[in-house]
């Protein structure tokens, strides 16, 4: 006898198959028993990634050259004190450091195991705590590269500040003790870039100081750098204005003999110079870093520095052609700052915020960048030489296993809940560690 169904059997059985594939489709709100096998299994293959760490300050503590600016006393978090016993571990992990704490009498010991490793090793110093790491290669975001760092390991990104302050900077020096620190940084940044164009003084005339900036990033480029970088954040409000070439070129003959800017003045004349600078990423292909994140020192204005202040650039269409990528991922506000992101070309680096925070936490916000953009984030570092025991070794260390612990442990979570299988993970996995970054720099690094 023939198996035969009425239409209204067949209505049954496909509205019960086709429920039954939305059940097994469907995300869940909460990670089932297994996600710490899960994490297990994911946590070694993490491990194994090769890293591009898209952000660090690689360098010894008696270098002032690691990065433009120097840190004022403030106040740090919890997990960023010398205090953190973390750090104990990176030690332990970098140098075969054989004790529990870093007392005075206990961390001498750590000085002089560096100082005879740096005195053996040379050069391949800092490449080698790349290797115990994985890391294949480290962007150096510093003032100026060192000899000592191989171009190969430690490509270049320079700061751009600097063309924003030619004039007498006295009336900004003045606003607080941070900026008595920062600004006299920013003028002999500025200094330095004029002696590399064999210039004393800046040019007579706007077209002139332009076209310095212009051969500047020329030169640099040609250098070896790989990108700019601004910290603005540091030095006023993120909001910029679009004032007429004009009306820049006033400002710029009134003070580039003398005189103290209006700080009007000095605003719109920033406000020009940045788009300018910008205009030359995309012209020269030079991508744009930009520092997005609270800021050291106790007077950082992190209202003036809020990311979301940036958006009528990022989403300017004059700049299509510049890729950004927002530096620190605008901590405290990365879950906002990720929607930034669905600009095509606009990438977000989660530098410092897994130093900043525990793995525990730190996975939640990775989680929700996985879920959103997952092809337009980076992994890096903010490694940098704090002093003589606390150095770039160690920041580079935590930095590595908070992101490595917190990546597969927001994987795992995103497979226990049904919303990526397990080969996908690892393909994101790969993505934030090493390949999104690749590719910006496509044609930049071997």
């Amino acid at each position: 006898m023939k198996f035969r169904c009425r239409w209204w059997q067949w209505f049954v059985i496909l509205t019960a198959a086709s429920s039954s594939l939305m059940v097994f489709a469907q995300a869940r709100p909460f990670p089932g028993p297994d996600v710490q096998q899960i994490y297990q299994r994911l946590l070694p293959q993490v491990e194994k990634i090769p890293i591009f760490d898209h952000h660090a300050h690689p360098g010894f503590p008696d270098d002032p050259d690691v990065d433009a600016m120097a840190a004022p006393p403030g106040s740090a978090a919890l997990r960023e004190r010398d205090s953190n016993l973390e750090l104990v571990a990176a030690a332990k992990a970098l140098f075969g450091y054989p004790y529990n704490d870093f007392s005075p009498e206990h961390a001498k010991w750590l000085v002089q195991k560096k100082a005879e490793l740096k005195k053996s090793q040379g050069n391949a110093y800092f490449s080698n705590i790349l290797d115990k790491l994985n890391i294949e290669r480290s962007v150096a975001n510093r003032a100026m590269m060192a000899g000592y760092l191989d171009p190969k390991r430690f490509p270049w990104v320079f700061f751009a500040d600097a063309f924003m302050w030619p004039f007498d900077n006295q009336q900004q020096r003045s606003r607080n003790p941070d900026e008595q620190v920062y600004i006299p940084l920013q003028e002999k940044m500025l200094h330095r870039w004029m002696q590399q164009a064999q210039l004393n003084r800046p040019p007579a005339d706007f077209a002139g100081y332009l076209s310095f900036i212009s051969s500047t990033l020329e030169e640099n480029q040609r250098r070896g750098g790989i990108a700019m970088k601004f910290e603005v954040a540091y030095f006023r409000s993120t909001k910029f204005s679009n004032p007429p070439r004009q009306q820049a070129e006033q400002i710029y003959q009134h003070y580039v003999n003398g005189g103290v800017p209006a700080a009007d003045d000095y605003r719109i004349f920033q406000d020009y110079i940045f788009r300018y600078l910008i205009s030359e990423g995309g012209r020269l292909h030079l991508p744009v870093h930009i520092h997005s994140a609270v800021g050291i020192g106790d007077y950082f204005n992190i209202s003036e520095a809020n990311i979301m202040n940036l958006e009528n650039i990022l989403r300017d269409p004059r700049y299509s052609a510049v890729t950004f990528v927002m530096i620190h991922g605008g901590y405290p506000l990365e879950r906002e700052a990720i929607w930034l992101a669905a600009v095509k070309n606009v990438y977000m680096d989660s530098s410092l915020m897994e130093i900043a925070m525990y793995p525990s936490e730190f996975k939640n916000s990775l989680k929700q960048w996985l879920e959103t953009f997952p092809d337009k984030i980076t992994f890096g570092t903010d490694a940098f030489p704090y002093n003589d025991v606390l150095g770039a070794e160690e920041s580079y260390w935590l930095g590595v296993q908070s992101a490595r612990q917190g990546l597969a442990a927001a994987l795992a979570e995103m497979v226990s809940m049904g919303e990526v299988s397990e080969s996908k993970a690892l393909e994101m996995a790969h993505g934030y560690l090493h390949d999104n970054a690749i590719r910006i720099y496509e044609g930049k690094v071997q």
